[in-house]
């Protein structure tokens, strides 16, 4: 029993080493197979079992597969956007075709491409399956279940028009440009025009026009009619001015509510007394000026507030500063349209019209900003940066939706020199054709188009197991869910324990050449050794059938 147990014993070693070698060639045969798993033998004895201590029967060894598909394989850089990788747990989910009854089935090699009706498939021929994303990028209802995941099909990708929601302007407006009566005219030109161009709903392209008129401060404005500019030196003695002569002026809010302007020095320090009016926390109510034409002109710097100008010692309003004796002087009677609230003391000659008008010259919205002595919008600026300025309720004409337009003002500025338009941007969109793609570490497919946008379409859902060596292998480098595996979980990218997405990568084989081949010379020397225990119990059992 003992020779025919050895002679049994040792083909039994044969068969196993024979599919060890088998599992070794299969591994070495797919070292370039992106994604490729590999796989080892595993060997287990078959004891027979005696009761007699002094009795041995051999047994036999059992060769079984192991499969090393949990092993994370290098990733490689290509030049392919479609091509994925995953690093970490988990797998692509993929079928054999797009039809209802194609299985679902799991793989790690992320070679995908479009096939001729757009759908990403990889060189097995797999179409690779993710989950759908709604207008806003929101996953739809039942993401866990396999039955909300579909073939991601770019062919049905379109770059839709995106009507313009918002904007922004950087641009100085020049202090020099002469000065416009207020009330604006509505014929009176603007001191300078851009246009900027807006998509609606329908992906129409509009030009918005936008106007921009240097204006008189929308205060009360006391003006004389005697020409100053020529005047050098002191007051009195030139005009029929006397260093005693005296003008009281009030200003609402003023502490003191009157103040008595003498003329005992020249025109600068009568300008600056005027100036120096000031309300009880000391911010100044007033600026005097001489206009381009040499008159003295008062604006108060508050929108409410009243001038009252009286003649005193001498009469020098009704005389030399031709101002009539004085009298009150209010704001006008049209109310401003703030665009931007002031959030410090007005700057008189800083107050600029802005008017934005249609392609057909409707006015869609219109109103008055003002600009600081540093020449910055005189205005609070929020967290974000930005000072909204609202044109709401648009109707262009042409069937497409009423349009709401927040633009951003924040950036406009009053110096010296020319109008310079430093940057106009909307975020709108025509329509446009699909131009390319790519996936993110979060399993976001999104499609890029010629009109700028890009837009995500499908997110990768990753399947996990909590046994993964447990698959069973198909052909294709697919596995399929099995008793052994556990049941699928499709979870999203980088959540839990699923592994993160890489783009424009693929995942090589986790197959070690140096290692198969070491293995491989152990298998060889074992076949051989078994071989050899063959040839011994052969010449054994000769030597047995020759005793006579």
């Amino acid at each position: 029993m003992s020779i025919f147990g050895s002679l049994f014993t040792a083909v039994s070693g044969l068969a196993a080493q024979s599919q060890s070698l088998s599992m070794i060639s299969n591994n070495i045969a797919n070292t370039s197979t992106v994604g490729y798993k590999r796989s080892d033998a595993a060997f287990s004895s078959l004891v027979t079992s005696e009761s007699r201590s002094t009795l041995y029967s051999p047994g036999s060894v059992k060769a079984t597969q192991n499969q090393r598909i949990d092993q994370q394989g290098i990733l490689q850089q290509s030049a392919s956007a479609t091509d994925i990788a995953l690093s970490g747990n988990g797998f692509f989910v993929v079928k054999n075709g797009t039809g209802s009854g194609a299985e679902t089935l799991f793989t790690r090699a992320g070679s995908f491409s479009e096939d001729e009706n757009g759908a990403l498939k990889n060189t097995a021929g797999f179409t690779l399956y993710g989950w759908p994303l709604d207008q806003n990028g929101a996953l739809p209802a039942g993401s866990a279940s396999p039955g909300s995941l579909v073939p991601v099909d770019l062919s049905t990708v379109t770059g839709q028009p995106k009507a313009t929601t918002t904007g922004a302007l950087k641009m100085n407006l020049s202090s020099d440009t002469a000065l416009q009566p207020y009330p604006l005219d509505p014929t009176t030109p603007a001191s300078f025009t851009r246009a900027l161009k807006v998509y609606d709903s329908l992906g129409t392209a509009q030009d918005m026009n936008l106007e921009f008129t240097h204006i008189e401060s929308p205060t009360a404005i006391a003006r004389g009619g005697t020409d100053l500019s020529s005047v050098s030196g002191m007051l009195a003695g030139q005009n029929g001015f006397s260093n005693t002569d005296t003008f009281d002026i009030s200003v609402d809010g003023a502490v003191p509510a009157t103040t008595t302007i003498t003329l005992d020095g020249g025109v600068s320090k009568m300008l600056a007394d005027i100036n120096a009016i000031v309300d009880a926390s000391g911010k100044p109510l007033v600026n005097a000026s001489l206009d381009p034409s040499g008159n003295l002109t008062i604006k108060a710097r508050d929108l409410t507030a009243n001038i009252t100008l009286a003649d005193g010692s001498g009469a020098p309003l009704a005389g030399g500063l031709g101002m009539a004796g004085g009298g009150t002087y209010t704001p006008p009677a049209t109310a401003t349209n703030l665009l931007a609230t002031p959030n410090s003391t007005n700057n008189p000659e800083g107050w600029w019209q802005v008017t934005v008008k249609s392609p057909g010259g409707a006015v869609l919205s219109s109103g008055q900003v003002n600009f600081d002595g540093t020449g910055t919008l005189n205005a609070a600026v929020p967290a974000n940066g930005q000072i909204p300025l609202a044109i709401n309720n648009i109707n262009w004409g042409d069937g497409s939706n009423t349009q709401n337009i927040s633009l951003d003002i924040a950036n406009l500025t009053q110096h010296s020199g020319d109008f310079d338009v430093i940057s106009a941007t909307q975020n709108g969109a025509a329509p446009g054709v699909r131009t390319g793609v790519s996936i993110d570490a979060d399993g976001y497919v999104s499609a890029q188009f010629s009109n700028g946008q890009s837009q995500r379409v499908f997110k990768l859902a990753v399947a996990t197991f909590a046994n993964a060596n447990g698959l069973d292998s198909l052909t294709g480098n697919v596995f399929r869910e099995s008793d052994t595996s556990g049941t699928l979980n499709l979870r999203e990218a980088g959540t839990g324990s699923a592994g993160n997405i890489q783009g424009g990568a693929l995942e090589e084989s986790n197959v070690d050449l140096a290692d198969e081949f070491s293995k491989m010379i152990v298998t060889q020397r074992a076949y051989s050794a078994n071989t050899k225990v063959i040839t011994t119990a052969d010449q054994m059992t000769q030597e047995l059938l020759q005793l006579r």
